[in-house]
């Protein structure tokens, strides 16, 4: 392996774990936030953010495995197995946030103001940018597929985040209780298209391509 490349396989992966460590600070923040403050958005985007820390951590898996030269087959098969579990959980996400919020709206619950969630809200704004940029930087360097798209996810991660906040800000500025289901609801599709991407990317993985 070329001094070069290896050298950037040791960013990307460092980049890959710090990723890591701050969405699961997030997920942790966000979910206290939300159970608390009674808000499907926050809920369902920490839950959203739980399935960018697992694919965070099968990329950077990927990218030690290369590093280490780990055979092909096996890299396949790890790859398949957590793109199956990653179209199961945004299945299982997209359920949880529809009937949660499906509820909400019947019932007419109004979700309470969260400094704390105002906060991650706000310092995610300010922090995915930068990951999306070296995502992208090392996705070019090293000709990774994955991680380019891995920097499309956090992309469409810092919409949802700005989603959640209007609908966060819309209660508590204006009143209107349904703002904060209606932008948990707005997280589905996005969750839906991956979860079907992740299974058809992971169908179409042959464990003894070459």
């Amino acid at each position: 392996m070329e001094p070069t490349r290896k050298s950037d396989l040791k960013k990307a992966r460092t980049l890959q774990i710090l990723n890591v460590i701050y969405d699961a600070i997030e997920v942790i923040v966000a979910l206290i936030a939300g159970i608390i403050a009674n808000s499907s958005a926050l809920i369902g985007w920490a839950l959203d953010s739980t399935i960018e820390v697992l694919s965070a951590t099968t990329l950077g898996w990927r990218l030690h495995g290369e590093l280490k030269g780990i055979d092909i087959k096996q890299v396949n098969r790890r790859k398949k197995i957590t793109l199956y579990v990653i179209a199961v959980s945004f299945t299982l996400v997209c359920i949880f946030i529809s009937y949660d919020s499906v509820t909400k709206l019947l019932s007419q619950q109004t979700s309470s103001w969260s400094t704390m969630g105002l906060i991650i809200l706000v310092t995610s704004l300010l922090i995915n940018p930068i990951f999306i940029h070296f995502k992208r930087k090392y996705g070019r360097k090293l000709d990774s597929p994955a991680l380019l798209a891995d920097a499309k996810d956090t992309f469409i991660c810092l919409y949802q985040t700005i989603v959640v906040l209007a609908g966060l800000l819309l209660v508590n500025w204006f009143g209107w209780w349904w703002a904060d289901p209606v932008a948990a609801l707005l997280i589905v599709p996005y969750a839906a298209k991956e979860g079907w991407e992740a299974y058809t990317k992971a169908r179409d993985i042959s464990i003894d391509e070459k």
